[in-house]
């Protein structure tokens, strides 16, 4: 299986602090858009979220924090790709691109954008959020402060630490002879469907999370479960771990509210699917490829 999206590049090294702000990688958002110099919608597109990716994606080459037209709200180092300084910044809302550039979100970007770009863009995407979120102590409401040794913001009353949230979540691919068993959301694009996930809960094992998910979801239960790859999904912050498991009873029961519906598909009738950005399609393409050698 080729690398999944989002994973940090081999010639990375993080680091959360240095003394001056200069040249290097700059990741700019907007909300959750990145600043981008883009090619023309060209490109194929396997997300039914949009029709088209653009031709090509670049990041802009700044030399300070000061070209881009607005004041950051927040500016993080990252750390050295490959031996370049990669800096994240967030402008406010509504900040106009300068010109050239545009404002795009990540999925677009995907395949299209420099793969270590596109991994420190998710990442870089994650932590301005982390840092928005933690600027005053959840417990007594002081001013946080960032430390320069390690990535955590610091209640200098009450020494409450905020790390960068991640929050695990399970995806189950259940199969049954030549067939899987896919769900969608409400929130899924018209006619996409995908493997079933949850977020683990305090107190549970992950193989505790696996069952308990695919019992309240769909109501069947589940045997001989593999561990198949996990990936960072930066949309908000989440740890995906997949696995593979075996039917093993119980009929569908969709759970309402959380599951619009869910069905048993044949490998050669299969409905829309996630884009390959997710595990998810990763997961689901792996599991043909296993049923077909196996037949």
């Amino acid at each position: 299986m080729s690398e999944l999206p989002f994973r940090a590049p081999a010639q990375f090294e993080a680091g959360c602090f240095t003394e001056t702000v200069g040249a290097g990688h700059w990741f700019v958002f907007a909300g959750d858009k990145l600043l981008v110099e883009l090619g023309p919608p060209e490109r194929p597109s396997d997300d039914p979220r949009f029709r088209a990716r653009p031709a090509f994606a670049r990041l802009p080459l700044f030399k300070n924090h000061n070209q881009w037209g607005s004041e950051s709200a927040r500016t993080l180092y990252l750390g050295r790709l490959g031996g370049v300084d990669c800096w994240a910044a967030e402008l406010p809302a509504g900040a106009a691109a300068p010109d050239g550039l545009s404002w795009e979100g990540l999925r677009p970007l995907f395949s299209v954008l420099d793969d270590d770009h596109f991994a420190l863009a998710g990442r870089a995407l994650q932590l301005l959020q982390w840092d928005r979120d933690h600027q005053f102590c959840g417990r007594c409401g002081t001013p946080t402060q960032a430390k320069r040794d390690e990535r955590v913001r610091v209640c200098p009353a009450c020494k409450l630490s905020a790390y960068p949230r991640v929050a695990p979540a399970v995806m189950a691919l259940v199969h049954r002879g030549n067939e899987l068993l896919l769900a969608r959301s409400p929130h899924f694009p018209a006619g996409m469907y995908s493997a079933l996930a949850g977020f683990v809960e305090p107190g549970e094992s992950l193989e505790q999370c696996l069952a308990r998910e695919v019992a309240e979801e769909v109501g069947v239960q589940i045997s001989n479960t593999r561990y198949f790859a996990s990936q960072s999904w930066p949309f908000p912050h989440s740890l995906m771990i997949a696995f593979i498991c075996e039917w093993s009873s119980g009929e569908i029961r969709p759970q309402a509210g959380e599951i619009e519906e869910a069905n048993w598909f044949d490998l050669l009738h299969l409905p829309k699917l996630p884009s390959k950005i997710s595990i998810a399609r990763r997961l689901i393409d792996a599991v043909c490829q296993e049923i077909n050698e196996q037949n």
